[in-house]
């Protein structure tokens, strides 16, 4: 960190270099599932990861940015599940890496996209999925020239300065992944000009496309998930992962996987929605020291995202568990200054009873709580900036209303405030 540059530089000439020089190991790579997206990403990742791996298939997984250990980014397949990499196979593979960069210009990004195509080129599998950092078209990871199938998830706006201010801007550098007659899968989109965009893009480039909603679908009926599609409709558990929106990202993983030639069982597909495991992602913390922080009864839940679009399937994940059992709903939210926090919180008006912001302690782009708690104001919500999360934490126990229900919390607003939380709780992700 302190040898690179910390932002983006959206360019493939340094690292498809930098891979010449290592002998091109991302030529050498399994299959490889291809994701990209504003949001759901690293949740379709998790659902091909469990469900291959229920398949008995060993399977790398490449996922940014990591949440408290850098070793997240990067889950070695094994026999009998996966693994995140030893700290020796790791430092080794940094060291080697650097050595062939010889000290040239080059981004923190880029240096681990290509620590990531050693680490998969040298330990056999029979997958790999590789998650976009940014965009898509001049993403590091998009050195990949025959994807098995190239995976487009939600598209929504988020990083404007580099991806552009309109929502079909940034489809185009989401489906800059997309190759030449590759197969595609379009995820639920909740923008109709996001859809057209990459369908488009995928049928110029004479790519099988499968789009949800219109080739494959996912619907919840009396406690199940039915999933179908032009072959066939199947029965399966709800998938662990809480929000509506995660049957349409596992329906999108099962599509993904079946267009890219793996043969599924049935029972494959119940046994990865059950066991996913996915941190950081409406997730609740049901032990750990800040879980045991807080009042006794209260739920304590934790997500990641952070752009509107997030903010508005957070939401609505958060009503429908209001109508299963109701509790006040308070909001512990920290971002950073690239987002767009009143977009973020409009989705929750009339609904979370109060907002502390907190510091972002991990990034030195966080946004400042006072003003952070200004853009709660202005989305409808009442705000006041607290120094940390434990405070907020007991700010919200002590207000409580003790003729109501324990509180609900939700801590969240950047992946960055995640990994201190789950690093402070003594969770940290495995």
């Amino acid at each position: 960190m302190a040898l690179h540059p910390k932002g983006f530089d959206l360019s493939l000439g340094r690292i498809t270099q930098l891979l010449e020089r290592l002998g091109n190991p991302h030529q050498k790579l399994p299959p490889v599932i291809h994701i990209a997206g504003t949001n759901g990403k690293g949740s379709t990742s998790a659902f091909c990861r469990a469900i291959l791996e229920a398949q008995g298939l060993k399977v790398h997984v490449h996922t940014s940015p990591h949440l408290v250990n850098w070793h997240e980014r990067f889950r070695i397949g094994a026999e009998g599940g996966g693994h995140l990499v030893d700290d020796e196979v790791l430092a080794d593979a940094v060291r080697r890496v650097a050595d062939a960069n010889q000290g040239e210009m080059i981004t923190v990004f880029e240096i681990l996209t290509a620590v990531m195509f050693v680490l998969f080129s040298e330990h056999p599998a029979d997958a790999a999925l590789i998650e976009v950092g940014l965009g898509g078209r001049f993403d590091a990871t998009n050195v990949i020239a025959h994807p098995a199938v190239s995976v487009i998830m939600s598209i929504s706006l988020d990083h404007q300065a580099y991806l552009g201010d309109r929502v079909e801007l940034i489809a185009m550098e989401k489906a800059g992944i997309i190759k030449q007659r590759s197969p595609v899968v379009i995820g639920a989109q909740t923008e109709d000009t996001a859809r057209d965009v990459v369908i488009g893009i995928a049928e110029r480039l004479r790519c099988p496309v499968s789009v949800y909603g219109q080739d494959f679908f996912a619907t919840q009926e009396n406690g199940r998930l039915a999933y179908q599609d032009e072959d066939e409709l199947i029965d399966l558990p709800l998938p662990k992962l809480a929000g509506r929106h995660q049957q349409a990202n596992a329906a999108a993983a099962i599509r993904a996987l079946k267009a890219a030639g793996f043969k599924l069982d049935e029972a494959a597909i119940a046994k990865g929605l059950v066991n996913v495991y996915w941190p950081g992602r409406l997730e609740r913390l049901a032990e750990g020291r800040l879980a045991d922080f807080a009042m006794e009864g209260a739920e304590l839940w934790i997500d990641g995202g952070h752009n509107p679009g997030a903010g508005l399937v957070i939401a609505e994940a958060m009503a429908n568990l209001n109508d299963r059992e109701s509790r006040p709903l308070f909001l512990i939210s920290g971002m950073i200054n690239t987002k767009d926090p009143v977009g973020y919180f409009e989705a929750f008006a009339g609904m979370a009873r109060h907002v502390y912001t907190v510091p972002v302690p991990a990034s030195e782009a966080g946004i400042d709580p006072e003003l952070l708690a200004k853009a709660a104001g202005e989305a409808g919500l009442t705000a006041e900036s607290v120094p940390n999360v434990e405070t907020a934490i007991a700010a919200v126990c002590s207000n409580w209303n003790q003729n109501e229900r324990p509180p609900r919390i939700l801590i969240g607003g950047s992946l960055y405030l995640l990994g201190d939380v789950l690093k402070l709780n003594g969770t940290a992700p495995i």
